[in-house]
């Protein structure tokens, strides 16, 4: 299965259920659109560097806008990765800069669920400065799909929680946006990505990509929106 035949697949299924991997009610509560490409020139090379003045960029905007997560994220061209060596490329057609999930930003301790019925398929401390921090990936079986969904910038204790293996129930909390000594010095927020192919990896995989590998990424990890619907509600 490819990204078409991804989104070919979720079309024929009207009625799928997708429980909401974040708490969120569009009748009170807001969401704001965040931009992490070089357009947004209030991310100077001083704030992506700090992850303080990260953090507090991130509530700034969150605050400002009364919003209770910020969202995007998907194809982007971003600037902020600049960070760290985990993107590096010995060419610049080969430095990793294209986003290939929905990054949700919000608060240290905000609960995740399983959209699906899953078990989990692998899980890891990716703890190199700029990386996933504590990872989980899932895997999913439906209506005769197959593919896996990768949760990373998690809090470490939710590790010690789970196994290979192990069922998680749709809409089940299983874990939670972790602090930033836990989440490969990021801003607290979760980094959602569908992987169709795990090409063997555990516990990993990529979740940013270089330019010349830009299509055959994307081809193996489908929009994470078409799921969440989250966007529809940003502003």
């Amino acid at each position: 299965m490819d990204s078409n035949s991804f989104y070919f697949w979720l079309s024929q299924q009207p009625q799928l259920a997708v429980q909401p991997i974040v708490a969120f009610n569009p009748q009170r509560e807001k969401l704001l659109a965040l931009d992490f490409t070089e357009q947004n020139k209030s991310l100077t090379t001083a704030v992506i560097e700090d992850v303080n003045l990260f953090s507090e960029y991130i509530s700034q905007q969150l605050n400002e806008a009364g919003a209770l997560y910020g969202i995007g994220g998907y194809n982007e061209h971003r600037t902020v990765y600049a960070r760290s060596r985990v993107f590096d490329g010995v060419v610049e057609e080969q430095a990793r800069c294209i986003h290939l999930g929905v990054d949700i930003w919000g608060k240290a301790g905000t609960q995740v669920s399983a959209p699906f019925d899953a078990t989990v398929h692998s899980l890891a401390f990716n703890e190199a400065y700029g990386d996933y921090g504590a990872t989980i990936i899932l895997s999913h079986q439906i209506a005769g799909a197959s593919f896996y969904s990768l949760y990373g910038h998690l809090a470490l204790i939710d590790l010690d929680n789970l196994r290979e293996g192990k069922f998680i129930h749709a809409g089940e909390v299983f874990a939670h946006f972790g602090e930033p000594a836990e989440n490969g010095q990021w801003p607290p927020h979760l980094h959602f990505q569908l992987i169709l192919d795990m090409e063997n990896k555990k516990g990993d995989y990529p979740g940013v990509c270089s330019m010349a590998d830009r299509n055959k990424y994307l081809d193996n990890c489908p929009d994470p929106d078409t799921l969440l619907n989250l966007l529809n509600w940003a502003k």
